[in-house]
């Protein structure tokens, strides 16, 4: 590894690094505008200037220039690095200076105001006075679409927002157009990023050229109270930061995490927010002569008690819904216990996960930072694109860097990158495992529920373990059998057992008892994802935070909260314990969930043993330790994926579909979201029209 002195103190520093980052290990600040350390380097700034004793007399850009182009000295010294001499002083005074030539200096209505690199750059690098006096240029704004607003005057050209696209989205769809002053980022044909992902370039722009549209003029930066939490909106687990003024979410915005969404999250995790204020279930309701009113907490209990003591257990079912935190699935499994009831079931899309192989059963057993080890990797039954844009663009990543094969077996959908096409259904997964392919030393299969949540679900899985142990996915040292989920809540639930009891039905059976009037109470706890519109005469009882498909149907409504609004624990896809953290209040009447399922359960006259969430956590950490675990991955044992392979029953030749048909549209904050509804409208133009 090379030495190298950076203003005075000498270092050793790895192969291949920039002198920026090794700079920047030396403590020595170096300002930048186009480096990004996930994105190629284009030294478009040139503001990252230093100066290179024994190199030219001129400054160099620190960001292009590796640590292993430097020369010795002439007795073999350790080569030299300045970045606070008067040559780089004003150096970085004379680019900032050119920098902002043409920029149209109006802070005082710019969103980026406070969170600005430029101003602060500006602040700390550049002069006092401009010496340039011609008239500014003005350039058109760009349409791309409804999640970013452009105010391309102010682009400074630094192309992160090109690089990202094109490297981390896999969209060719962003560019430059002309020539030094004339040149302009735009994107091809004008048309709207197509991007799952496009937000994160908010993030990126240096400077105010792309903000957020939905946030325009709504708040400052310093008005915002800031929660670190977790998101839910799908099973990845992205690190988020919620932003509230007063008692409503403003905006959504990442926090890096390596190991799980790195600095990236999804268009609908960023833009969901306003989801969380509209069709919110802010008091209890009850059901009268087949119309809803308002309720108090107290008759909304005691309707339900009274219905519960005309029927029996067996004749009670419980859906888990998607969202449903571990604590809450954790409360409703030990009520159905003391109830002696055994109809109960998380697996609201009817996939027969938990049942059999143990946590490695239902795991991304890789881990999501083990995508970047494998060198095959074999989709089953999965979008994720649209499943988890920040895991696909994992996969893409680990493509990017060479040595990896992609195959798929489903849908033959764009997933941004390079792909083997092996077949649509099951017989393509039973020739793999005839026949399997060339051996690979770290495989990887991702199987998605749209190859698990249908009748033949157990059969599929257990084509997919056999053919797994056929080529290598599952052995000694490595664990490459991943299933990918789409609900937050689904791995917490299924490691609390929140699974039908000795003779008790799975979601598919309580829905038919429920349409052949074999089911007297159906306890919808967020369950919205299914068809509600045939459940007969049953006594629908519906938990949840937003008036949606369940709410409708509902009988009785109790109002929860969302997870911005408690402390909650969600385990991602690949079984890792992460906790949410409260940023705002419910509104109204609404109380978080655990407290409402610890009061029904004394009208029901089977009261929890805990009165607090510190008691529920002690009592569910003797369930599930790993639980207590917090943001760390505990592995399965992969010896119990051997019972995956004595699964009975027969595959169809249905072909695998992916269960998520609108990105934008998949729980109910997404579809109570104007935003959302903007973004499924671009994408979907049929179902625009229709509307209209």
């Amino acid at each position: 590894m090379p030495k190298i002195r950076i203003d005075g103190v000498e270092i050793e520093e790895e192969n291949g690094l920039t002198l920026l980052q090794a700079c920047e290990q030396a403590g020595a600040e170096v300002p930048r505008f186009c480096f990004h350390d996930r994105l190629s380097i284009a030294g478009n700034c040139r503001m990252c200037l230093v100066e290179v004793k024994g190199g030219p007399p001129k400054p160099q850009a620190s960001c292009a220039m590796s640590v292993n182009d430097l020369r010795p000295g002439p007795n073999g010294e350790p080569p030299e690095v300045f970045t606070k001499t008067p040559m780089v002083k004003k150096a970085r005074e004379g680019v900032m200076e050119f920098l902002l030539i043409n920029h149209p200096l109006d802070c005082p209505v710019c969103d980026q105001g406070g969170e600005c690199d430029l101003q602060d750059q500006a602040m700390a690098y550049g002069k006092s006075s401009n010496r340039f006096h011609e008239n500014k240029r003005a350039i058109e704004n760009k349409y791309l679409g409804p999640l970013v607003k452009t105010e391309m005057t102010r682009c400074i050209q630094c192309t992160r927002c090109v690089r990202f696209t094109t490297e981390v989205a896999g969209i060719e769809e962003m560019g430059a157009t002309g020539r030094g002053e004339d040149m302009e980022i735009t994107t091809y044909l004008d048309k709207a990023i197509s991007s799952e992902l496009q937000g994160n370039i908010i993030d990126l722009c240096p400077v105010g050229a792309l903000t957020s549209m939905p946030y325009e003029f709504k708040a400052r930066s310093w008005e915002l109270r800031k929660t670190e939490t977790i998101d839910e909106m799908d099973a990845v687990g992205s690190n988020i930061r919620v932003d509230v003024r007063g008692r409503e979410v403003m905006r959504i915005l990442p926090r890096t995490h390596e190991d799980v969404n790195e600095e990236w999250i999804s268009d609908k995790t960023r833009f969901v927010w306003d989801g969380l204020k509209t069709q919110r279930l802010d008091q209890p309701y009850v059901r009268d002569f087949g119309k809803l009113r308002a309720a108090t907490w107290a008759e909304a209990m005691t309707r339900i008690s009274s219905k519960m003591k005309l029927t029996t257990p067996d004749k009670v079912g419980i859906l888990v819904g998607d969202l449903v935190s571990a604590e809450e699935a954790f409360s409703l499994k030990t009520l159905a216990m003391q109830l002696k009831i055994n109809n109960i079931d998380c697996r609201v899309d009817g996939s027969p996960l938990g049942e059999h192989g143990g946590r490695a059963g239902y795991l991304f057993n890789s881990s999501i930072a083990g995508i970047e080890e494998a060198d095959a990797i074999m989709l089953i039954g999965c979008n994720p694109r649209l499943e988890a844009p920040v895991l696909n663009a994992r996969i893409r990543k680990r493509l990017s860097k060479g040595g990896c094969i992609i195959g798929v077996i489903g849908e033959q959908a764009d997933l941004t990158y390079k792909y083997a096409y092996l077949g649509a259904g099951p017989e393509s997964l039973a020739k793999m495992m005839e026949h399997p392919p060339a051996q690979a030393q770290k495989p990887m299969f991702i199987i998605g529920q749209g190859a698990l949540a249908r009748a033949d679900g157990a059969a599929i899985l257990a084509m997919a373990y056999k053919a797994a142990v056929s080529i290598g996915v599952i052995k000694d040292g490595w664990n490459g059998f991943n299933i990918l989920h789409t609900a937050a809540g689904r791995v917490g639930a299924l490691d609390v057992c929140a699974l039908p009891g000795d003779g008790g039905l799975n979601t598919t059976q309580m829905l038919a008892a429920a349409a052949k009037k074999n089911l007297d109470v159906l306890f919808l706890a967020g369950a919205d994802e299914i068809d509600t519109t045939n459940l007969g005469t049953t006594f629908v009882v519906y938990m949840g935070s937003h008036g949606d498909a369940g709410a409708a149907r509902a009988d009785v409504i109790l109002p929860g909260a969302a997870y911005t609004e408690k402390s909650a624990t969600y385990v991602n896809t690949e079984g890792r314990p992460q906790m949410t953290a409260r940023a705002a209040f419910p509104p109204g009447d609404a109380r978080e969930d655990w407290a409402i399922i610890r009061a029904l359960s004394d009208h029901l006259g089977a009261t929890l043993p805990w009165n607090n969430l510190q008691d529920l956590r002690a009592a569910m950490y003797k369930i599930a330790p790993q639980l207590a675990s917090l943001d760390s991955v505990a592995k399965a044992d992969a010896a119990a994926l051997v019972e995956l392979g004595t699964a009975k029953g027969k595959a169809s030749n249905d072909p695998f579909f992916s269960p998520i048909k609108d990105f934008y549209f998949t729980n109910p904050i997404a579809r109570a979201s104007k935003i959302m509804a903007d973004c499924s409208a671009l994408k979907n133009p049929l179902k625009r029209q229709a509307a209209e």
